[in-house]
């Protein structure tokens, strides 16, 4: 194992702290549930409390990086230095409802000499499990110690595949449904669990073997992105280009699944 950077040693250390807050909370909403009023204010306070957390600590340690952060927007930073693109509760749904399957997510992006941005740092902790999921570009995708590989399975047949499902206000209904008919009869089985940060991380570590989702911002999948790539696998858009976040499309697996993935959900959406 490669050890820690000291930049991914800090970035692990502001999660954690963050993740203490956010397993207390946690457990207070699921008291909520039963009250008349419902958790809803109770998880926004968490979430920023949560958010501000992770922009101390992050700040403290590169006090001249900027920052893309869910609730409190972008902040500029120096002109040649990184940003981190940070969320702070992904999977706040799970979370407002009791469900335990949600994380914190943590990536790093860098301004190339070309113009472009790139993820080069990567970290997904879930608090309740103290699962950690980090990548460095170049270093591989680990959780904990452990290397990371995304999954073998080279049949659609055999292959479990992650998606989102588009809710009240966000999505595409009937490009969904298309790909959807397209792409469960063909496979093992489609979950959706409801956080993008571990949907990703879950295809680094083999626990799924693809995944396709639209409609996401910067922070739900930033870090993600770098985990898949690290571990072996596949990112591109719907079209299979290398624009996923410019085009605002998500499709991850395997070398060996990837490419049937793809034609289906093409397919679907030509």
């Amino acid at each position: 194992m490669p050890s820690h950077s000291g930049l991914m040693t800090m970035m692990e250390r502001a999660a954690r702290k963050a993740g203490v807050r956010l397993r207390r909370d946690f457990n207070e909403v699921q008291q909520l549930q039963v009250s008349r009023k419902g958790p809803a204010d109770f998880v926004t306070i968490a979430d920023r409390q949560a958010e501000q957390t992770l922009f101390e600590e992050l700040s403290r340690a590169r006090p001249d990086w900027g920052f893309l952060m869910e609730e409190r927007g972008a902040v500029a930073g120096a002109e040649d230095k990184p940003r981190f693109i940070v969320d702070p509760l992904d999977g706040t749904s799970n979370f407002l409802h009791g469900i335990p399957h949600f994380a914190i997510s943590i990536a790093v992006e860098e301004l190339l000499a070309n113009g472009k941005r790139e993820i080069t740092a990567a970290l997904v902790y879930q608090p309740l499990t103290d699962e950690s999921f980090w990548a460095e570009k170049g270093r591989g995708a680990w959780l904990t110690d452990q290397r990371l590989r995304v999954s073998s399975r080279r049949d659609l047949s055999e292959a479990l595949i992650a998606t989102g499902i588009p809710f009240l206000g966000h999505g595409d209904f009937a490009g969904w449904t298309r790909v959807f008919g397209a792409v469960a009869p063909q496979v093992a089985g489609i979950r959706r669990f409801g956080a993008a940060a571990l949907d990703l991380a879950w295809v680094a570590a083999g626990r799924y073997d693809g995944y396709w989702e639209s409609d996401l911002q910067p922070w739900d999948v930033a870090a993600g992105l770098l985990l898949v790539r690290e571990a072996g696998g596949y990112v591109t858009d719907f079209r299979g280009g290398d624009r996923p976040m410019e085009r605002n499309e998500f499709l991850a697996a395997n070398d060996g699944l990837h490419s049937k993935l793809h034609k289906l959900v093409a397919g679907a959406l030509r």
